[in-house]
């Protein structure tokens, strides 16, 4: 029986870009199905979370990002322009399509935003660079848009984020499978083992 992922992201999470299509990839292998959950990183991180603020820690971030970016062949800017941005506008078109049940497309538009903020110096953070982003994803970006305004939608991702924090959740991009988290794109050779096993 094919086995199911939770996917916990930050739209603006270099890492859970340079896993993306690694990811895309390893579901569609093993049939398994994806919900995905856009996180608020202040969130998280004021609930305990693995922030990277420290001077040595943000060094050594550049320099992770570097040796990924170089051993993936992902094209990666190391000091993107809207690093980082208001993830609100993009987040509220990804939870619309969430909440719809068009996980395929919420996921789309969660790594094309991804791929926008790291590979091509997009602002997620304003609204017709979204639309944009969106309608790339072959989507009627406007009903994207309107659906994402609906005022029962306003307090999902701050639930998301709870939801996530009570599963232990801690940094993004994690990938939990049965209970088990596995953090950080550098984990998804154990999350391919287990959608195998």
């Amino acid at each position: 029986m094919p086995r199911h992922v939770d996917y916990y992201v930050f739209l603006n999470s270099p890492f859970t870009y340079l896993g993306s299509q690694r990811f895309e990839e390893a579901v569609k292998r093993h049939g398994a199905s994806v919900t995905i959950w856009p996180m608020d990183w202040r969130l998280l991180f004021a609930a305990g979370g693995m922030p990277s603020g420290s001077k040595q820690r943000q060094a050594y971030f550049r320099m992770e990002l570097k040796r990924w970016r170089d051993r993936l062949g992902v094209k990666l800017n190391l000091t993107p322009k809207y690093f980082t941005s208001d993830e609100l506008p993009a987040a509220k078109c990804v939870v619309a399509l969430r909440e719809q049940g068009r996980m395929e497309e919420a996921i789309a538009v969660a790594h094309a935003v991804l791929r926008g903020v790291w590979a091509e110096d997009k602002n997620p953070g304003d609204p017709d660079t979204v639309r944009d982003i969106v309608a790339s994803c072959g989507l009627d970006a406007d009903a994207v848009m309107k659906a994402a305004e609906a005022p029962e939608l306003a307090g999902k991702r701050e639930a998301y984020t709870r939801h996530a924090i009570a599963r232990n959740v801690f940094g993004a991009p994690s990938y939990v499978i049965d209970g088990e988290i596995f953090w950080g794109q550098d984990r998804l050779d154990f999350v391919e083992r287990k959608l195998s096993s």
